[in-house]
C-alpha cells in the first residue's frame, strides 16, 4: 500500500506543489545565465554522483545503503533548494530555472545511473532494475503532476494565488511523514548503522556545499549566482530519492526497503549543514 499507492501519490502532490510555482519562462531563463547554468548542470550531473561515490568507498556502508547514497546524489533539489536560495538571498529565478530543467534530465538519468550502481553495489543479490519502466514510472510521478502545476498556474492564477501557500504545506508535511516512515520501517537498519550514516551524509552535503562556492569562483560567478550554485549543488530531493529507492524494491516488497533509510536520514541532516550555510551566506552579501 505504501510503496504502491501512497508513495507516488505523495510525491506527485509534492511535485505538483513544485509546478504551482514554474512558468513557462523558467524553461528559458537560463539563457541570461549561461555561465552559472552550465556549471551547476555540470556539478548536478557529474560532480555530485562522483563525490558520493567517494564518499561510500570512505565510510564503506552496507551495500543496500551504498545505492541509497548514490540514489540520493542523483536526484536534484526541488523546491527545498529554492527556499534555501530564496533565504540564502540567492538568485532564485535561476534557482528554479536549474530546477526545472534538471528535473527533467533526471527522468533519464536517474534509471540509469540507478541500475549501474545497483549492479556495483549489490551484484547478483540486487533487484533488477527495469531501467524503461523506472523512467516512465518517474516521468508520470515528477513531470505530469509538474505540467499539471503550471498549467493551472498559467490558466487560474487566481485560484493559484488563494491554494500555493496551503498546498506548499500540505506537501512539507507530506514530506516529514515520508521520512518518518521510511526510519520507522527500518529503524534497526537506522540505529545500527547512524553512526556511520549520519556523519557521511553530513559530509556529503558539506563538500558539495563547498565545490559549489570554489567552481563558482572559478568561472567568477557574482555572490548571489554562487549562493545558488552552492545550494543547487549541495541540496538534494530526499522525496523523490526515497521514491526511487522504493520503486526498484516495489516488486520485492510492500513496505519502504532500506535503499530509502540515507534520503531520509539526509532528509534531517540536511538542515543540520544548509541553515547555518544559509545563515552564513545571507549576512554576507
Amino acid at each position: 500500500m505504501i510503496v504502491k499507492v501512497l508513495l507516488p501519490l505523495i510525491l506527485a502532490f509534492i511535485m505538483f506543489s513544485l509546478g504551482l510555482g514554474l512558468r513557462g519562462k523558467d524553461f528559458s531563463r537560463v539563457i541570461q545565465f549561461p555561465r552559472a547554468f552550465t556549471m551547476g548542470l555540470l556539478n548536478q550531473l557529474v560532480l555530485l554522483p562522483l563525490v558520493a561515490f567517494g564518499i561510500i568507498l570512505l565510510f564503506k556502508p552496507a551495500p543496500e545503503l551504498a545505492v541509497g547514497i548514490m540514489i540520493l546524489s542523483l536526484c536534484p533539489g526541488g523546491v527545498t533548494s529554492n527556499v534555501l536560495t530564496r533565504l540564502a538571498n540567492g538568485n532564485t529565478p535561476l534557482s528554479i530555472s536549474m530546477t526545472a530543467i534538471v528535473s527533467l534530465v533526471s527522468i533519464v538519468t536517474v534509471p540509469l545511473l540507478v541500475a549501474l550502481s545497483v549492479r556495483h553495489f549489490m551484484g547478483v543479490d540486487g533487484p533488477e532494475v527495469n531501467v524503461t519502466r523506472l523512467g516512465i514510472q518517474m516521468f508520470l510521478i515528477t513531470a505530469v503532476p509538474v505540467g499539471l502545476g503550471m498549467l493551472l498556474t498559467r490558466n487560474v492564477p487566481q485560484l493559484v494565488g488563494i491554494i500555493a501557500k496551503g498546498v506548499s504545506r500540505t506537501a512539507l508535511v507530506l514530506f516529514v511523514f515520508l521520512i518518518v516512515a521510511a526510519l520507522a520501517k527500518n529503524w534497526e537498519v537506522f540505529s545500527s548503522n547512524l553512526p556511520n550514516l549520519g556523519p557521511a551524509l553530513i559530509l556529503l552535503n558539506v563538500i558539495l556545499l563547498a565545490l559549489g562556492l570554489a567552481t563558482a569562483k572559478i568561472i567568477r560567478l557574482d555572490p548571489k549566482d554562487s549562493t545558488t550554485i552552492a545550494i543547487e549543488s549541495g541540496i538534494q530531493n530526499g522525496t523523490l530519492a526515497i521514491a526511487v529507492g522504493a520503486l526498484i524494491a516495489a516488486s520485492e516488497t510492500e513496505t519502504l526497503p532500506p535503499t530509502t533509510v540515507p534520503a531520509a536520514v539526509y532528509g534531517i541532516t540536511m538542515y543540520l549543514v544548509s541553515v547555518p550555510f544559509v545563515w552564513w551566506r545571507r549576512r554576507k552579501q
